[in-house]
């Protein structure tokens, strides 16, 4: 992790276990189901709590106001979007995270009041994860017709009827357990949701019980399957030790399949921070984008400290995830940002 960062814990000679408990908390689901996050760290005691920033509650967020706040989850509409037919984006946060901590460390509404993007994020609440986890590792909830992966596409079709926003420009990102829980989304529901990002998360039913799930998140490959298909965006720092970077791949593994062409850039941001972003093509198109975070750790990229896991070092997750988004749409038709590039490239020549 970047020098960068002001940590207000001692080093590895604080047991990553205690820290858990006095910032995230994230004890477990329910007497019968510890939350993976936990036991990761209760495994791993040697571990660093560095990759944590401290918390931004509700009242010391910065950045534009949420249009709407409900128990389950909160809107931000910009003015800038239009009154029918904006592209919505589905934010989900991380483990111990709420949508006021989430839309202030990522700095979203305002690159989604640049771009026009309503945006929802939706709120894990105590009944189903005392400590606000997403269950991302349970079979249960890893269906089209009930628990968490449900609830939320079902909340992103009301959203989507009361913001009148463009049924084929709707995309579902997410950082950590919500990384896993968006390619989760993006494969049960095609029909949704037109793309998807992953930020240090897992790739679709990385686990489904808690010893896969664990397993998952110190880096144990998973059972290659059909890729779905779904645009995908990762971006995981290489030096993250809560979720092993071998998941980023796994993630375009099962969006794009392991034999897609691809070509690599190499990116130096202003801030010196260095990245690799390998770019996944299908016949000429691209179809995925892996950001590798040099010396990064588990952290949202270019975020403010205004919120938890954030890293202020770029590139700027939150503008390249509503870039990638803006060039697509559901069902592999070009957004109309796509379609005028498209025309100034024949233009051109």
């Amino acid at each position: 992790m970047s020098q960068a960062f002001a940590y207000p814990w001692p080093g590895p000679q604080t047991t990553a276990r205690a820290c858990l408990r006095a910032h995230i908390g994230c004890m477990q689901n329910s007497p019968q189901t510890p939350n993976p996050f936990l036991m990761f760290f209760q495994f791993a005691s040697e571990m660093s709590c560095s990759f944590l920033a401290p918390g931004a509650s509700a009242a010391s967020a910065s950045g534009p106001s949420m249009t709407e706040t409900h128990p389950d989850y909160s809107v931000y509409a910009p003015p800038s979007a239009a009154l029918a037919g904006a592209p919505l984006l589905v934010m989900l946060h991380g483990a111990g995270q709420d949508p006021a901590d989430f839309a202030a460390g990522t700095a979203m509404n305002e690159a989604a009041q640049r771009h026009g993007f309503v945006v929802l994020y939706p709120a894990q609440l105590a009944r189903h994860s005392a400590q606000r986890c997403w269950n991302w590792f349970d079979a249960a909830h890893q269906t089209r017709s009930h628990g968490d992966a449900a609830r939320v596409a079902a909340l992103t079709l009301k959203v989507a009827r009361d913001f009148a926003v463009d049924a084929d420009r709707i995309y579902a990102a997410g950082l950590s357990a919500g990384g896993a829980l968006a390619a989760l989304l993006g494969e049960l529901f095609p029909d949704i949701y037109a793309a998807v990002g992953v930020h240090s998360g897992l790739a679709a039913r990385a686990g489904t019980d808690l010893s896969s799930g664990l397993a998952a998140m110190r880096g144990v490959a998973r059972m290659p399957s059909a890729p779905s298909g779904v645009p995908t965006i990762v971006f995981h720092g290489d030096k993250d030790t809560v979720v092993s970077p071998l998941n980023a791949s796994q993630v375009m593994e099962a969006a794009v399949g392991p034999a897609c062409d691809h070509e690599n850039e190499e990116h130096i941001a202003a801030d010196g921070r260095r990245s690799t972003r390998r770019i996944y093509l299908r016949e000429g198109l691209g179809c995925g984008e892996h950001w590798t975070l040099h010396e990064g750790g588990h952290a949202w990229s270019g975020g403010r400290a205004a919120g938890s896991y954030a890293d202020p070092l770029g590139p700027d997750a939150s503008e390249e995830m509503l870039r990638f988004f803006a060039q697509r749409r559901r069902n592999g038709a070009a957004s109309p940002v796509e379609n005028a590039r498209r025309r100034r490239a024949v233009s051109v020549a």
